[in-house]
């Protein structure tokens, strides 16, 4: 099964929504296999934002991802990356469908609710980053044969 990465971001625990989020993604059949509530700092922000560090609004996203503790999830299960892609829908919250999760709870692109890795590439780097080996657990989870055909079950 795929692993992949999410951030409920501080906007998320400032307006009291970890509860929704992470039911959405449970009803959906994915398995929480790491959960951690942190405070981020510049350095592993501006690693896990390289890609954004020479852009003029970087700053404004340091502060926003400072600017309260985050939750940091690592969820598995079939094609989990896109499954959870789906789920929390387009960037720009105001462009979401209903349904997603930026589209009920998000009106920003910057203030979106939620990160999630974008491949399994990315889901792997940033689970690495965010999360030590003891911080992860493998264990069989009493739903998965009502969850998925027998076929559907693999590593």
């Amino acid at each position: 099964m795929e692993k992949t990465f999410v951030i409920l971001k501080p906007g998320t625990v400032q307006r009291g929504l970890i509860g929704e989020i992470i039911n959405r993604f449970e009803k959906k059949g994915l398995q929480l296999v790491g959960m951690k509530m942190v405070q981020l700092t510049p350095g592993i922000l501006t690693e896990h934002y390289s890609h954004l560090s020479s852009k003029p609004f970087f700053p404004s996203i340091l502060a926003s991802m400072m600017a309260a503790p985050v939750i940091l999830c690592c969820w598995k299960g079939a094609d989990a990356v896109a499954v959870v892609r789906t789920l929390c829908g387009v960037t720009n919250s105001r462009e979401a469908n209903p349904g997603t999760i930026r589209g009920d709870f998000g009106m920003s692109i910057q203030e979106n609710v939620v990160h999630a890795s974008d491949s399994p590439e990315a889901a792997e780097t940033e689970i690495k980053r965010f999360f030590n080996a003891q911080e992860l657990y493998d264990y069989e989870s009493a739903t998965v044969h009502f969850t998925y055909a027998p076929n559907e079950l693999k590593d």
